[in-house]
């Protein structure tokens, strides 16, 4: 008989890790007493994943403002730098600016508008057209803006990024000018030191500040970034992926996912005997419809992940074929014609009108998207989510 369960996902509870902490020794002794406990039979193709914050805590991958400040010093001249597309969140960016300005003495934000990269809105569109602006062709200073809109709060947290930003450099002892431009040029009328801070957008960027003929030039990724003794570093990532960790000090992004996951699934093949994918995930990519925030703030949703987890679906839409070529059946007749149908696709090959509706994603973002909804980032205590039947269709028995 088949089984009523498609896909199972369990949140499992863990001890709180901390630095020194050997994964690879831990993770298969819970994932042992998870089976046994929840009475879980594992099978080939389940999926283990593990929080990119557990990966890094363990490493002990974290950095003092200080020593970000230090490195930014290495890269900048103290006497003025641009901070061009920083995202406004307190989490993610209020520690590197404070850095940033501690080691400056005059910091002039450019922030893109109506929103950041990741979706966090200044003001909303029907704003910019009630006031007659033009996004991608107007400069404000922070004077015209406030005539314009006034105070903005976020939707979420209530918070005015303009005034906190402000705030925040200004603490340290640094001087702050903030401008509103979505051209990366804007930022050279100002200063020649310029240090790009978007995720996504930031190779883009990067290629227009070079076209512009900048001179001197730097990314988040070119921040800690290079071996050491003394604090965390990420050589991929550099500041990517940061989020804050105590009024002094950072996480970083993980270092060495791919090695660890790999490892892992050969430990989880002595423990279990089948071929069990694991990955890491950070921020899920998903679009909140309320706030229109999107949600990936990490560089990527899964610095790691095993082979398995290559690639994306291959599915056809079952209630188009229901709707079209089978309309006519009914019960088991339709069952075994759908059944039917999956068996036969050829890997790869689908055809389009078949798969319209599908979601054409990578399986590492899909499954890191949900693994960050199913862990939370609150008090869940579930850092390690295992998802049995994914990869199971409709065919399956």
């Amino acid at each position: 008989m088949q089984s009523m369960i498609g896909t199972l996902v369990s949140a499992v509870r863990t001890p709180i890790f901390v630095e020194g902490d050997s994964l690879i020794e831990m993770v298969p002794r819970l994932m042992a007493e998870f089976y046994e406990r929840e009475h879980i039979e594992p099978r080939d193709r389940d999926v283990l994943a593990i929080t990119e914050s557990v990966v890094a805590r363990t490493q002990g991958n974290y950095a003092s403002l200080d020593e970000m400040a230090a490195d930014i010093r290495r890269l900048f001249p103290e006497e003025g730098i641009g901070v061009l597309f920083p995202i406004m969140s307190r989490n993610r960016f209020s520690s590197t600016l404070k850095a940033i300005s501690r080691a400056n003495k005059h910091v002039i934000i450019q922030l893109s508008y109506p929103a950041d990269e990741v979706g966090n809105h200044l003001i909303s569109e029907d704003q910019l057209d009630e006031a007659g602006i033009n996004p991608w062709t107007d400069v404000l200073t922070e004077e015209e803006f406030r005539d314009h809109f006034g105070v903005c709060k976020h939707t979420f947290s209530n918070v005015d990024y303009i005034a906190y930003y402000r705030h925040l450099v200004e603490s340290e002892g640094a001087e702050c000018t903030i401008i509103f431009s979505n051209r990366p040029e804007t930022i050279l009328e100002y200063t020649s030191n310029v240090l790009y801070c978007d995720v996504h957008s930031r190779h883009r960027t990067r290629r227009k500040l070079l076209e512009a003929k900048a001179e001197n030039i730097a990314g988040l990724e070119h921040l800690l970034c290079t071996p050491s003794d003394t604090h965390g570093y990420n050589p991929e990532y550099g500041l990517l992926g940061s989020n804050l960790s105590s009024d002094e000090e950072v996480k970083l992004f993980p270092r060495g996912s791919q090695k660890l996951v790999e490892e892992l699934q050969k430990r989880m093949k002595e423990l279990t005997g089948k071929t069990i994918e694991v990955m890491v995930y950070g921020d899920g990519a998903f679009k909140d419809p309320l706030g229109m925030i999107w949600e990936l703030a990490d560089p990527v949703v899964s610095p790691g992940f095993t082979s398995g987890l290559e690639g994306g679906p291959n599915e056809l839409k079952l209630k188009y074929l229901a709707d079209n070529q089978f309309s006519h059946l009914k019960g088991a007749e339709l069952k075994e014609a759908l059944a039917k149908s999956i068996r036969e696709k050829r890997a790869g090959q689908i055809d389009e009108e078949l798969s319209l509706g599908t979601t054409p994603r990578r399986y590492s973002d899909l499954l890191g998207s949900l693994c960050d909804l199913t862990s939370g980032s609150g008090d869940k205590g579930t850092p390690i989510i295992y998802i049995q039947g994914y990869f199971d269709n409709y065919a399956d028995k």
